[in-house]
């Protein structure tokens, strides 16, 4: 793994595949690490040709962690509710510059991009921020920002407020709240796994709760992005579980219509997670996504440095 200086922070990153293959920047979700993309999704994507990065957001795992006071449960809830943004260290949109960043780093021109949640969010500011950058988008168990489609369901409330207030270094309320999100196949086992290499690579537990935070209150913060998806003219396909209580499946469907042409796909057995028998013919609809905007050689020698 490597470390890049871009936006007056550092990024941690990761490369797979050959150089010279079609770029596809995988965006993460709140407080995820780069590590939560299932690996069988990125080999998939390596084996047709493709280079893959992913990285950490600010705030989280090996990335900076932003000198800002974090905010309190309370804060967390008046923000949920609140009309209008409230003061926050950095938004959604400071993270899709953060990506941007990232790209000119690489010499990457033109890319792929995949976001999941959060990661969704941030994807779609960074198409309408830097839209010569983004070649296809794929938006995953995301939002637009619309009010009325951000709320989790209410009956969520209880556990994410649980593990908002847990104390630093308490993994059993983690996975409680993933085994909540989840859908049928949720493998507690595996998500032990994924919660040790997280926990390894996050530093402090202090540190790394209140980096959570931070990145929480820029998403309750999150502008609407309707009108603005509207004006979108990049190929773009919006993936959704119907079993999501977490990010509601109005959400997605919100998402797809906002964008002109958008393909909607949802998953009957999916809720706020990437079931691993979906891997395959998720990865099918993304490959299928991602050849409707081939990129070009030049931005590929652009790419490959």
């Amino acid at each position: 793994m490597t470390a890049a200086a871009v936006n007056g922070i550092t990024i941690e990153y990761e490369e797979h595949g050959p150089g010279d293959g079609e770029p596809v920047l995988l965006v993460m979700g709140l407080g995820a690490q780069l590590v939560l993309w299932p690996p069988a999704f990125i080999d998939a994507l390596v084996a047709s040709g493709h280079r893959v990065i992913t990285f950490d957001n600010r705030d989280v795992g090996r990335s900076s962690r932003i000198d800002a006071p974090a905010p309190s449960v309370a804060d967390l809830a008046r923000a949920l509710v609140a009309r209008r943004s409230r003061s926050a260290p950095y938004s959604l949109a400071d993270m899709a510059d953060d990506a941007a960043a990232l790209l000119d780093h690489l010499g990457i021109a033109r890319t792929h991009v995949v976001g999941a949640s959060m990661g969704g969010m941030i994807a779609q500011e960074l198409a309408i921020r830097h839209p010569a950058k983004v070649a296809t988008l794929t938006s995953i168990m995301s939002n637009t920002g619309e009010r009325k489609y951000r709320h989790p369901s209410p009956a969520l409330l209880p556990a994410l407020l649980r593990v908002r207030s847990a104390e630093p270094g308490d993994t059993e309320t983690g996975i409680e709240v993933a085994r909540l999100i989840s859908g049928p196949e949720f493998d507690e086992a595996a998500a032990r796994e994924i919660e040790a290499v997280e926990v390894s690579r996050g530093g402090d537990p202090a540190e790394a709760m209140a980096g959570v935070a931070r990145q929480t209150l820029a998403v309750l913060n999150s502008r609407d992005r309707t009108d603005d998806l509207r004006r979108l003219r990049v190929p773009t396909l919006v993936v959704h579980g119907l079993l999501d209580r977490l990010v509601r499946p109005v959400a997605g469907m919100a998402t797809a219509r906002a964008v002109p042409g958008a393909r909607l796909v949802m998953y009957p057995d999916m809720a706020h997670d990437m079931p691993a028998s979906r891997i395959p013919e998720l990865t099918d609809e993304v490959l299928v996504h991602l050849a409707r905007s081939p990129i070009t050689a030049r931005e590929a020698a652009l790419a490959s440095g």
